[in-house]
């Protein structure tokens, strides 16, 4: 397997992406190819120890900039974005990791791979943790205003995501709501309400922002700008209780003075502490963004993981092992053919173009 990881995409490019990329050739076993400024990567890549890794260097002299959009894919013919998705179409890459930004590599994958047939909208779908351990929730950002037939099919391409790449058998489908009840929600809402009802997806109806983290459902999907806030909110969500929880233990003299007068106790717990680590670690790690590495984007003729610009070499490392995970399971062609049954799944059938 190939993977093709763009050097030059996350905001402290090349640094993380290259460490990422060699530590995924090492521990996963997986063949990659570096895209970017042959100088700069070759620079980069020399800090590493590679023995035993597998990774080439393809040059791409331009760079698309995080500021930068559609516009920057269309100009820069020669940026590792567009290569990068170029071989995936040539069949010399089997799927393409990115960092950058994540309109400017759906512009890419648009312009250079294509969206599958009978694909209205491709989406961008992230690994939400939940206390069952994830779901899926699509679209996070790619489409902000959507029909009731494109939600049908972010459900269509969720489901097969959460069997192939997860291995949950038989998916919950929510929507997700202000409420509960059907009949709840925006027109938007109703509408894919009605569709769902009478599609053979495992439909459970609304869910609404507390039910996603609790679980209640395997797949939510909703519009791209709803989607976004939900993600975002939760992830600012997690950093500021973590720094409350740090300031509240540290800040002032009667919780430095109380964790002093505790530190005897908490020796005589090391025992119970260290038998509970590895759940510990687990939890964290369900709970740690890098540890996803990067959200699917769903619908195009390829696999393509787009990281978070902020990502660290966990985090192109785990992106990578998404994107390997995503052609073993062969999720483009599962999505193929569960669009090729969406009549007989009552699926909306809608011209392409639309």
């Amino acid at each position: 397997m190939k993977i093709a990881v763009d050097a030059m995409g996350s905001d402290h490019a090349p640094i993380p992406d290259v460490a990422g990329a060699v530590q995924a050739a090492k521990e996963l076993g997986v063949e990659i190819i570096l895209l970017g400024p042959q100088d700069v990567v070759q620079t980069e890549l020399a800090k590493h120890d590679c023995t035993g890794a597998r990774i080439t260097v393809v040059h791409a002299p331009e760079v698309v900039k995080m500021e930068e959009h559609t516009i920057a894919v269309k100009s820069k013919k020669d940026s590792s974005m567009v290569i990068g998705m170029q071989m995936v179409r040539r069949g010399e890459a089997d799927a393409f990791v990115s960092a950058g930004n994540s309109g400017a590599v759906m512009a890419a994958a648009l312009f250079h791979l294509g969206r599958l047939k009978g694909v209205l909208r491709p989406a961008i779908s992230a690994l939400y943790p939940t206390v069952q351990g994830r779901c899926v929730v699509l679209d996070v950002g790619a489409n902000t205003d959507c029909k009731p037939e494109y939600l049908v099919q972010f459900a269509l391409m969720g489901r097969v995501y959460a069997e192939r790449a997860l291995g949950i058998a038989q998916p919950r489908i929510g929507i997700l709501s202000n409420g509960e009840e059907e009949g709840k929600g925006s027109i938007l809402v109703r509408e894919t309400y009605e569709l769902l009802k009478r599609s053979d997806h495992n439909f459970v109806g609304n869910v609404e922002g507390k039910d996603v983290p609790l679980g209640l459902a395997d797949v939510v999907v909703t519009d791209g700008f709803t989607g976004n806030v939900l993600v975002k909110l939760s992830e600012g969500l997690v950093m500021a209780i973590a720094r409350m929880i740090k300031r509240a233990l540290t800040g002032g003299w009667r919780a430095k003075l109380a964790l002093a007068l505790m530190l005897p106790g908490a020796i005589l717990l090391l025992p119970g502490i260290a038998l509970l680590w590895p759940s510990i670690k687990r939890l964290i790690a369900r709970l740690d963004p890098d540890e996803t590495g990067g959200a699917p984007l769903l619908g195009v003729r390829g696999p393509v993981i787009i990281g978070h610009g902020r990502s660290n070499a966990v985090a192109i490392r785990n992106a990578i092992r998404a994107a390997m995970r995503a052609v073993e399971g062969d999720i483009v062609g599962a999505i193929c053919d569960g669009l090729a049954e969406a009549t007989t799944a009552g699926l909306p059938q809608m011209d392409e173009t639309a």
